[in-house]
């Protein structure tokens, strides 16, 4: 050490050098240490052995390179600051939050600081205004350290339990033995899974033409993503993509508490989206997930409002999926009404309006006579008539299963045009190999 004179570097107070308040670091740092444990509130809830062990050695690292800043009157570098670094990374490995790092750190410098500038005088100003400098420069050259280090780690956490639940999310859909494989991810299968099925549509901004779309789409999933680190921890198992995809979440929760998520995961999304859930028992998952989108299927087919379906919502439409005799049935009930498409339409306006003949009017622009008029017309041509509740029960549910079924039907025609697309893609490739072979 320097000894005190008109030309040393080092920063004095009441006439000594002030890194020798700090002289006893062994000592300094466990009087530190116990300031942290009792007044530090993130602090006091780690284990004694964390708080004795890299807690004190991070502590007498950073008090070391106090005692040279207020020596050498230079700034610690990322090289004299691996340790804590390094420190920071771990511990971000461990789960401690980084508020707790950087309150510690900061607390410590307030801490030292007091303990050296209660000794200054009048004549300390010029030393004591350089120390400060120094300070608030080692304290952001730290903070950023450290920062960046627990960041990067945390990162490679993120990506390590991503994949790990990637693949056991994949097992458990896959219907594999998944025992060994959650034992090597860390990660707990439960014995009963709620499989939501998700659909999220289009963000406003994947529908600008002067923005790249998968820009915005990549944004809104990890908003949707880190929701669901939010609301569920590591608990839940997903696979999403920006239009949707399937979660799993451990056990059962609450019908309430689903309808909570979802609503959360919406205003993240910052677009409604549609969820339907079934409950499983872990070998069951996929076949509840295959349930699960069916059901997200049909609410596609029926333009069912945003929100959260379950198989008791929508039991009736879910059976009509399946083509057979009695849906074929069901449909032949409207074939009179196929040449008044003005009928179709009362009659679907008038149950979506709970058989109000007003309200019908209305959305429909016409006179309410001209709704009895046609709901009279629909019974003479059916058959059945729609101011009967018993008979109105089978044309609500004809009219279902036609809708179903032409949704189907398009679904079907527009796989085929994709299919021959494909096909005739690949033939004009082949032919051009074929005249580009030499002979």
């Amino acid at each position: 050490m320097t000894s005190p004179g008109a030309d040393t570097v080092q920063i004095m107070v009441a006439g000594e050098p002030a890194s020798s308040a700090l002289s006893d670091l062994r000592s300094f740092a466990g009087n530190l240490v116990g300031h942290f444990a009792e007044n530090v509130v993130p602090c006091g809830l780690l284990p004694r052995e964390e708080l004795d062990g890299d807690v004190t050695r991070v502590t007498m690292g950073c008090l070391a390179l106090a005692v040279g800043l207020l020596d050498e009157r230079r700034v610690p570098t990322d090289e004299d600051l691996a340790a804590f670094t390094e420190a920071a990374a771990q511990w971000a490995r461990e789960g401690i939050p980084l508020e707790t790092i950087l309150r510690v750190f900061h607390e410590g410098i307030k801490v030292s600081w007091q303990h050296i500038a209660h000794r200054a005088d009048a004549g300390d100003v010029d030393d004591m205004a350089d120390a400060t400098h120094l300070l608030i420069s080692m304290l952001e050259n730290v903070t950023v350290a450290a920062t960046s280090a627990y960041i990067s780690e945390l990162k490679i956490v993120a990506s390590e339990h991503h994949t790990a639940s990637h693949t056991l999310v994949t097992a458990l859909l896959s219907g594999q033995s998944t025992t060994a494989m959650a034992r090597q991810c860390g990660i707990a299968v439960a014995p009963e899974y709620l499989v939501l099925a998700v659909h999220i549509p289009a963000h406003p901004d994947e529908l600008r033409p002067d923005v790249r779309r998968s820009v915005p789409a990549r944004r809104k999933l990890r908003r949707v993503q880190a929701q669901l680190a939010t609301s569920c921890g590591r608990r839940s198992l997903s696979l999403l993509s920006p239009q949707g995809g399937t979660v799993l979440i451990p056990h059962a929760p609450q019908e309430e508490w689903v309808s909570s998520l979802v609503e959360s995961l919406g205003s993240a999304a910052e677009v409604p989206i549609t969820v339907t859930a079934v409950q499983a028992r872990t070998p069951d998952v996929p076949t509840a997930s295959e349930q699960a989108h069916e059901l997200l299927e049909l609410t596609g087919m029926l333009h069912s409002d945003p929100g959260v379906y379950r198989m008791s919502d929508l039991v009736l439409e879910y059976q009509m999926m399946r083509p057979g005799a009695g849906r074929e049935h069901l449909i032949s009930l409207l074939e009179p009404l196929n040449g008044s498409p003005e009928l179709v339409e009362t009659l679907e306006v008038h149950i979506a309006n709970d058989l109000s003949r007003q309200r019908t009017a209305r959305r429909l622009h016409v006179h309410a006579n001209t709704v009895d008029y046609r709901l009279r017309r629909i019974g003479q041509l059916t058959g059945l008539d729609p101011t009967r509740p018993s008979e109105l029960r089978s044309l609500q549910a004809a009219l279902v299963a036609r809708r179903i079924a032409k949704a189907s039907a398009q679904a079907s025609a527009q796989a085929d045009a994709h299919t021959g697309s494909a096909e005739h893609t690949g033939t004009q490739a082949d032919t051009r190999a074929t005249s580009q072979t030499p002979t």
